[in-house]
């Protein structure tokens, strides 16, 4: 017979991955809504960590973060993208992207930025994404815009690389 001692004793042993979740936000014209952190280099989609230990699921998750980080609490549409991404000193990360949507000029100028978090927001056309959005995730952001564009399922990635 197994003890909950036992089965807390086996999760424990368990590996270990992190979930984040974001919102793909673009404007009439396709460009795509970034977010810049004050706590690292770089840009950023709305989005974060998912809060799976209070049950959290990944769309509520997106949801939560968008709303926290830009202000803007909105139901999500499809999940455009899942990805694997392993990295250094880390466990690997899970990457669960959903379509946000277009937003309109109304909704632009109702962002409001979670000052303890983030700088600043801009909107950037797909040309020039992988210039903010460097490595895994800019390629993640441009294979759901791919996703958007020709009506496909959700793609399931490798550190951004679509999975034959």
């Amino acid at each position: 017979m197994t003890t909950s001692a036992d089965f807390a004793a086996y999760i424990a042993s368990l590996p270990r991955v992190l979930a984040g979740a974001a919102a793909l936000f673009r404007d009439g014209e396709g460009r795509v809504l970034l977010v810049e952190p004050n706590y690292r280099d770089g840009w950023t989609l709305p989005g974060g960590t998912i809060e799976s230990d209070d049950g959290e699921t990944p769309r509520q998750g997106a949801r939560r973060e968008t709303a926290e980080e830009i202000g803007l609490d909105r139901e999500l549409g499809r999940l455009l993208a899942v990805d694997w991404v392993h990295g250094p000193g880390r466990p690997p990360l899970v990457a669960y992207l959903y379509d946000g949507g277009v937003l309109g000029e109304d909704a632009f100028k109702a962002i409001r930025l979670q000052e303890e978090e983030l700088l600043s927001w801009r909107l950037v056309p797909r040309e020039e994404l992988t210039e903010y959005l460097p490595g895994a995730l800019g390629l993640r952001v441009l294979t759901a815009l791919d996703v958007l564009a020709n009506g496909s399922g959700t793609a399931e990635l490798e550190n951004g690389h679509r999975v034959a």
